[in-house]
């Protein structure tokens, strides 16, 4: 079996990269590496350099694949606010062009990374039969990238399906990226003795998932011939904590004697945001084999062996206002 993974330099396709090798399967997949390492790529990997957006690129490097699994992503729900058109251009034609290519090269299936962020600020748990309200360009575009999808293959006649992540955290993740994945963050600032921020009260609830878990459940949407043209939320529904909560948890397993401090809430950010799992317990035998605490033992430990880092502030603000975070304007973190 061929399988093509995009940001396969990042978090999510990396893990990904290492599973299906495992598995015995040809993996060959890109990486644009504004957001990727090149260090969490396997040697057994095909690798491309290479930016989603390029239709004749994608064409030519997907040849022979047998499945896509379309990984990559700017995954910036709250900056889409301040850079929608960054995030819009990455999210919407990027994934436009690996359909395209993907459905050019005849391949069997599509799966597509979505994320929690279609749902917006509506009752939750958010449930897949719900009507999304996205409240952020992130999110818009999210939505946008799986109505054309759907529209592709059912007028191609190419099997898909839509893997909605939320929270996903472990090892591999990006952790000098001052605009997102608030667990790495605050790790990487705790082990600076740097006081992690917090927007708001930090009553914002999340559930987190692990990488592992959501791996079992984008290979069920990948491989299983009986799972077609689904949309299902990947990763447990419990773990729902506050994010003073889960400042509480780094800080104790970290022995980190300094509170937080706390700037004004970020603009268009879902005050509580939960998806259920319920579909993929059903569908595809889903069941968590992870705890939050075993999930952030091990990304403490990952990034104590790679070492704290710098932030880089690789993406452009676009809108800059009296509404921009001033973290960002200032580079606080």
């Amino acid at each position: 079996m061929n399988i093509f993974i995009t940001g396969i330099a990042g978090f999510l396709g990396s893990n990904l990269a290492d599973y299906y090798i495992k598995k015995g399967f040809k993996v060959a997949g890109c990486d644009n590496l504004v957001g990727g390492d090149l260090d969490n790529v396997s040697k057994e990997v095909t690798f491309h350099k290479a930016e989603c957006e390029d239709l004749a690129i994608m064409k030519e490097i997907i040849k022979g694949s047998d499945i896509v699994i379309h990984a990559a992503a700017y995954a910036h729900e709250n900056l889409s606010v301040f850079s929608p058109s960054l995030i819009a251009r990455n999210i919407i034609n990027g994934s436009t062009s690996v359909f395209s290519a993907s459905i050019s090269n005849k391949v069997k299936r599509i799966v597509f990374c979505s994320s929690m962020a279609r749902y917006g600020n509506i009752e939750q748990p958010f449930d897949e039969d719900d009507i999304p309200n996205p409240i952020d360009p992130y999110g818009i575009s999210k939505l946008a990238a799986e109505k054309i999808l759907i529209n592709l293959c059912d007028t191609y006649n190419v099997e898909y399906n839509i893997a909605v992540p939320h929270n996903i955290i472990g090892v591999k993740q990006k952790y000098d990226d001052p605009f997102r994945n608030v667990a790495s963050i605050m790790i990487n600032l705790m082990l600076q003795d740097r006081q992690p921020i917090i927007y708001g009260d930090g009553e914002q609830k999340r559930s987190f998932s692990d990488v592992d878990d959501c791996i079992y459940c984008i290979d069920k949407l990948a491989t299983d011939p009986n799972i077609k043209s689904e949309v299902v939320n990947i990763g447990p529904d419990d773990n729902f904590i506050t994010i003073n909560e889960l400042f509480s948890k780094l800080s104790n397993q970290l022995q980190f004697n300094k509170g937080a401090i706390n700037y004004k809430d970020r603009i268009n950010e879902v005050k509580l945001a939960n998806c259920s799992d319920k579909k993929a317990k059903k569908i595809m035998n889903f069941r968590k084999s992870i705890s939050l605490d075993e999930s952030l033992t091990k990304m403490i430990n990952f990034i104590k062996e790679k070492g704290p880092k710098e932030f880089k502030y690789n993406y452009e603000l676009e809108i800059i206002n009296e509404k921009t975070p001033k973290t960002w304007l200032e580079k606080k973190f």
